[in-house]
């Protein structure tokens, strides 16, 4: 079955690119292309998509401002911000509002692999933007977290690579493993940290 994908980006040829990019892969289908996220709530009640692409400075809408209102109704629907801000409040923000991931237009062709990896419960980002996010994290080794000692070598190791932004299929081909006992090991990960998300994986384990 194909990925159901809502596209919200106000620039109407770079929408139909996307649109474009995406009809060409089998695996997905776009079921709406809007130029502004007012009618979000709406659409997504209606059209239940799998993944939402939401861009940050539309017209009638801010994306940041819509992901917030999403959350209230949808809290596990993967969004992915599509955007030129790369400063620091706009990326905070975006992550705070909800958004799983945090793509830069630049990366345009990145498109198609970050819908999957969000699906397969990565936090796929432009690499400059998973710097910045990394760097909000505090940093406080003299705080022990009990949780942390509970994780095996591997899966210490693969946590260290989310931390550095890596997608499972990185991780896999670093570590010469499948994708499948990648995700796995991500779910133990997960379970033994007592988090829902890559992201708050990341915070529990930058602030050991």
């Amino acid at each position: 079955m194909s990925i159901k994908v809502i596209i919200y980006e106000d620039n109407e040829n770079l929408r139909k690119s996307i649109q474009t990019l995406l009809l060409f892969n089998a695996d997905f289908d776009v079921i709406a292309a809007m130029p502004d996220a007012s009618s979000a709530i709406e659409d997504i009640q209606v059209l239940k998509p799998d993944v939402v692409i939401m861009d940050i400075d539309m017209p009638k809408s801010n994306g940041v401002q819509a992901v917030k209102q999403i959350r209230t109704i949808h809290t596990e629907l993967p969004i992915i911000m599509f955007t030129v801000f790369d400063d620091d409040e706009n990326i905070f923000n975006a992550i705070c509002a909800g958004a799983n991931g945090y793509l830069l237009k630049k990366n345009f062709d990145q498109i198609p692999s970050s819908i999957k990896d969000v699906l397969d419960g990565g936090a796929p980002m432009t690499s400059s933007v998973a710097k910045k996010v990394l760097q909000f994290i505090p940093k406080n080794n003299s705080i022990a977290n009990e949780d942390l000692d509970t994780l095996t070598k591997r899966e210490t190791e693969i946590l260290q690579y989310i931390t550095k932004g890596y997608s499972y299929k990185m991780i896999s081909s670093e570590l010469f493993i499948a994708t499948e006992t990648v995700r796995s090991h991500i779910k133990k990960i997960y379970k033994k940290l007592q988090v829902n998300s890559a992201t708050e994986a990341v915070y529990k384990f930058n602030k050991r």
